[in-house]
């Protein structure tokens, strides 16, 4: 595919640059469609991104809603169609000032006012719309053969929520129709699997108004929480942590040791106790750091490994919510390690391999990525270097493969991030392993050397899942809500046919729960047919046992799993079955 790049040259595009170009060229022609239709609009910003394009666009006293979007899909096909030419010219500040002033675009003037100096500023055109652009940028739009809109949404002028709320269109395109129709098919099956929406059918969680982004969990939703903490609290066990919890509201003194008051402050809630500000914590690293100050510590207590399933809260933007994934309240599956300089390597590998654990026991393959020494970091140079080779010693001695993202650590220290991939080809940073010279030093933590020097140890930081919500989300859309069957709300529902089996069915449930086997009766006078639709789509069950006469003629059980098959079994050996199946979380 040939495009135009902005110093006028025409050349062929990378194979792997060439989606980024379609969708590009696509939110640009999608403005020129809006602004046909709606000549009073005003365009900010109109970027391609990982799964499409958007443009957020000011539309005055005018609105666009879902409704909008076939007439605007509509005027895009017919600029297609008429096979506008692209061309692109560079203007000196002033003049590319006066051009956006002349044609009403007081974002893009805006945003010429925040460039550096120096910055070459150009413009493409496609017929009578003119857009200041980077590019590359098709050579027609007759090249534009597939896209779809995808929604409306809002946003902030410049992601401040004290500016404008903007309207955001978004759109995705791509280089074919059978790459867009792929596409779609996920779309459509990422809208099956949402957990908004089968959280709500299968009664796991629900919000309020009452508290924006507070998820409240039902009793369905606490079994698969709690399963799913209780799996923790093993693991922390067998890796050698010890618990703690730490207060949800501490002094805002702490905080500005920490440097979270100076810096994260506006995403924090504040209160007055006894006329002091407090402050509700954010993140759970203060309070252990004030653990590991309160006694004197030996070289030969290190490493001090602190876990915490910690309740935070921090202050997201109302339109930012969404779901389990974005919350205002959140227990992160935490841990704080206290560690010597010569113990980097042997703890990070102890921690990538817990971490790595997690991620085997659901299936999820995932990417290592190691992020270096910012130009904002504090520390010594062999501080450094022994922190950056201690992690590639503990990725290279457990034969993982990463990519390095130069420069992109944290200003306390060098990091390691997990990057899970889900059924849809979708990826979540979830897992985390940072390094900290920051919090140490500003709490003045220290611990007595072999030859009774004092110290500094390191902190490490350390996230599995990164917090329960988001991974039960994360969970719930994997396995489209059937959960594997020690994380389902309930494993066994036992469906009697009529009122003649109905005692036998009771009985049969209170052998299984006797057993540990989380059981329910659905003895409503309802079809079975209607009793097995429901517990297979909305309750989702693994194992359902229809229970008619023949059963309890035999003594025995009609077992049907989640492929539909139909087993006859003794009760006792369903029992074992199914009792393995929890114990040994397959």
């Amino acid at each position: 595919m040939k495009v135009l790049y902005n110093d006028g040259h025409v050349d062929e595009c990378p194979a792997e640059e060439v989606t980024h170009v379609v969708r590009h060229s696509a939110a640009h022609i999608m403005a020129q469609a809006i602004k046909r239709l709606h000549p009073q609009a005003h365009f900010a910003y109109g970027p391609a991104t990982d799964n499409g394009f958007y443009y957020d666009v000011d539309l005055g006293d005018a609105k666009i809603s879902e409704d909008d979007l076939p007439a605007i899909e509509a005027e895009m096909k017919k600029i297609a169609k008429e096979n506008l030419k692209f061309t692109t010219y560079e203007l000196p500040r002033d003049e590319a000032v006066k051009l956006m002033e002349e044609r009403g675009e007081k974002y893009k003037v805006e945003h010429i006012a925040d460039l550096p100096g120096d910055a070459r500023i150009t413009f493409y055109q496609q017929g009578e719309y003119i857009d200041m652009c980077v590019g590359p940028h098709l050579t027609y739009t007759k090249a534009l053969k597939a896209f779809k809109l995808t929604g409306v949404s809002g946003a902030y002028w410049k992601a401040d929520k004290n500016n404008k709320m903007l309207t955001r269109v978004n759109g995705t395109a791509f280089a074919t129709k059978d790459e867009l129709d792929h596409h779609l098919k996920m779309l459509e099956e990422a809208e099956r699997r949402d957990h908004r929406k089968i959280g709500r059918e299968m009664e796991l969680f629900m919000t309020n108004d009452a508290g924006p982004g507070f998820p409240f969990w039902l009793p369905n939703g606490m079994v698969v929480r709690n399963s799913l903490m209780q799996y923790w609290h093993e693991m922390q066990a067998a890796y050698g942590y010890d618990e703690v919890q730490t207060p949800i509201i501490l002094s805002r003194k702490l905080w500005e040791t920490s440097g979270h008051w100076e810096h994260y402050k506006d995403n924090m809630y504040t209160t007055q106790i006894d006329e002091e500000d407090y402050a509700i914590k954010p993140m759970n690293c203060p309070g252990a750091c004030l653990i590991y100050q309160s006694k004197p510590r030996s070289y030969r207590d290190l490493p001090l490994k602190l876990a915490e399933a910690g309740l935070d809260h921090r202050h997201e933007l109302k339109g930012a919510l969404h779901g389990l994934f974005r919350v205002r309240e959140f227990t992160q599956d935490d841990a704080h390690l206290f560690i010597r300089p010569d113990q980097i390597t042997e703890q990070v590998t102890d921690t990538a391999h817990l971490i790595t654990a997690y991620y085997a026991q659901f299936g999820f393959p995932y990417r290592v990525e190691l992020s270096t020494r910012p130009d904002d970091s504090m520390g010594s140079d062999e501080d450094w270097e022994r922190a950056e080779q201690g992690l590639r010693d503990a990725l290279d001695s457990m034969g993982l493969d990463y990519t390095v993202n130069e420069g992109d650590g944290a200003f306390y220290g060098p990091k390691i991030d997990f990057h899970l991939e889900d059924c849809l080809g979708r990826t979540w940073q979830c897992g985390t392993i940072q390094l900290d010279f920051q919090l140490p030093h500003n709490f003045e933590l220290e611990y007595t050397d072999v030859d009774g020097s004092k110290k500094q140890p390191i902190m490490i930081h350390r996230a599995g899942f990164g917090s329960f919500e988001r991974f039960i989300g994360m969970l719930t859309e994997q396995y489209a809500g059937k959960f594997p069957t020690w994380l389902s709300p309930c494993q066994v529902k036992v469906l009697p046919v009529s009122e003649k089996t109905r005692a036998y069915s009771h009985a049969v449930a209170d052998e299984l729960r006797a057993a540990g086997v989380r059981v329910k009766v659905d003895d409503r006078d309802e079809k079975i047919g209607y009793k097995i639709r429901e517990a297979r789509s909305i309750d989702r069950v693994p194992y359902m046992l229809i229970l008619g006469e023949k059963e309890v003629e035999a003594n025995n059980i009609s077992v049907r799993d989640r492929t539909n098959e139909t087993h006859q079994m003794a009760l006792d050996d369903f029992v074992s079955q199914v009792g393995a199946e929890i114990s040994e979380r397959r």
